[in-house]
């Protein structure tokens, strides 16, 4: 086989590769046995292995390693709320937080729901302390349950673990959470602030007049910046969407004392205020979602970036689960029968002169 040149790998290479796709480790017995039996490649053999790993409790590794990398879980921690203005908080609650999210995950895999359930579900699991903070009554102990959640926190953005990690330890942060749709549900990062531009951080939290100002006030001073704005009126509205949130993710409707002001326009022109707005943005533009969720589906199952040769069988693998509600399955089945999960390429033999 000459280098450069595609070839299928073997049932046993396709074995490991849907094995620690799925369940994050080694492959049992029965994927051992259909590989060594050279018909794991095949159609119906192939789609019933899926099916059976799907319904496997190994299959949580998606939530707990794929659903985390992708939501970006680990940033939770890195987030330490001013224990004088969040003397609840503590790391058992970010902990929660972030447990909460892997089983609402989990349970979009389980029950083979859309995908843009993410967005939409109006349940989420909660144990006591999370409770607490979302106000859902008749929740005791540490054990989680599911529950019915208010209009406000439907999806994963009324969740804790994307509320917080988008914040500072003593407010809310509008861009930061504006950034985090942008580049984690959408793919598209915003580019970096121009040099020699003050900080947010930077801007005065007071007038003149001693007055302190919200963080929605606060941005629209550093908005003055024409060199901010440009980036700014794309960014902002989404998340000041979502400023009714305070640090810890409980809902509030003042901000240092003035009422919360969750209104904006987003770039195509949609006037928005609040969560409920924001999803329908979000919902609007479902197959920029979809499409920035398949390269990440298919960037961790086959272990490397998305490139842009790529970008064709990111497409078919969206317009074919849209023929089944985009549930979930259908993108693991796009996943696993595509050229880039199932084909690799020679490289070239390289000696040592004796």
């Amino acid at each position: 086989m000459r280098p450069g040149q595609a070839y299928r790998i073997s049932d046993n290479d396709l074995a490991s590769r849907l094995s620690f796709f799925l369940w994050n480790t080694l492959p049992d017995a029965e994927l051992i046995k259909a590989a060594n039996a050279n018909t794991l490649h095949t159609p119906a053999v192939l789609a019933g292995q899926v099916r059976r790993m799907l319904a496997d409790p190994r299959a949580g590794a998606i939530s707990t390693r794929f659903a985390s990398q992708w939501l970006r879980l680990q940033d939770v921690e890195k987030i330490h709320p001013d224990a004088l203005l969040f003397p609840s908080f503590d790391n058992d609650l970010a902990q929660s937080y972030i447990r909460e999210t892997q089983m609402f995950f989990d349970s979009i895999v389980r029950e083979d729901r859309s995908v843009l359930d993410l967005l939409t579900a109006d349940y989420t699991f909660v144990n006591e302390r999370i409770a607490k903070v979302y106000r859902i009554p008749n929740i005791v102990g540490e054990r989680f349950q599911r529950v019915t959640v208010p209009d406000e926190r439907r999806g994963i953005l009324g969740q804790g673990s994307v509320l917080m990690q988008t914040a500072v330890a003593d407010r809310t942060s509008p861009v930061q959470r504006g950034k985090w749709i942008m580049e984690v549900l959408f793919g598209s990062p915003p580019p970096p602030p121009p040099p020699d531009v003050p900080a947010f951080d930077e801007t005065k939290s007071a007038t003149a007049e001693g007055k302190t100002l919200s963080t929605r006030e606060r941005m629209e001073a550093h908005r003055k910046n024409p060199a901010c704005n440009s980036c700014h009126r794309v960014i902002d509205p989404l998340g000041l969407a979502l400023e009714n949130f305070d640090t810890v993710g409980a809902w509030r409707i003042k901000d240092n004392g003035v009422p919360v002001d969750s209104n904006g326009v987003v770039y195509d022109g949609t006037k928005i205020a609040g969560p409920a707005d924001l999803r329908q943005v979000l919902l609007g533009k479902s197959d920029a979602v979809l499409r920035n969720f398949t390269d990440n589906l298919l960037s961790y199952a086959i272990g490397r970036r998305i490139e842009y040769y790529d970008q064709p069988t990111v497409r078919a693998i969206v317009k074919k689960a849209a023929q089944n509600g985009d549930r979930f399955s259908s993108f693991v089945f796009g996943v696993v029968n595509s050229p880039a999960f199932q084909m690799a390429t020679a490289e070239a033999v390289t000696t040592t002169a004796q």
